[in-house]
């Protein structure tokens, strides 16, 4: 089993930036692909970015593209969001997921592990 725990969400401006870590415990060694999702209220859950721990290789959203950077530090089993010229509408909770095997990052369905989320909320 995998344990994940978010941390680093809050409050900023429009055009402020955010880093949101993720905290990976457990069977690690069993997942291949880390991601971030988010859901804002009254929508569904939606795909951010992801990255896998052996490879180098990212993936993100074209909503976010340019702006945020999925990053992830193996040896202490985290994974980050930095998420830089925030706008309103990326005010969601944002969840971290993991996989165990490789292809369909973008899928909601393929994760099976995930965190209890942590809010990010931009104002204008």
């Amino acid at each position: 089993h995998v344990q994940l725990v978010e941390s680093g969400g809050g409050l900023v401006q429009a055009g402020g930036s955010l880093r949101l870590s993720c905290a990976a415990s457990g069977r690690t060694s069993s997942t291949y692909v880390m991601a971030w999702f988010r859901q804002a209220p009254g929508k569904e859950r939606e795909f951010v970015a992801a990255t896998t721990w052996t490879i180098y290789s990212t993936t993100y959203a074209e909503s976010v593209k340019g702006r945020f950077t999925i990053s992830k530090d193996n040896a202490k089993n985290m994974v980050y969001l930095q998420m830089n010229t925030m706008k309103p509408e990326d005010t969601a909770v944002y969840f971290c997921a993991a996989k165990t095997e490789y292809g369909f990052v973008n899928r909601m369905a393929h994760y099976i592990y995930w965190g209890q989320g942590t809010q990010v909320t931009v104002s204008s």
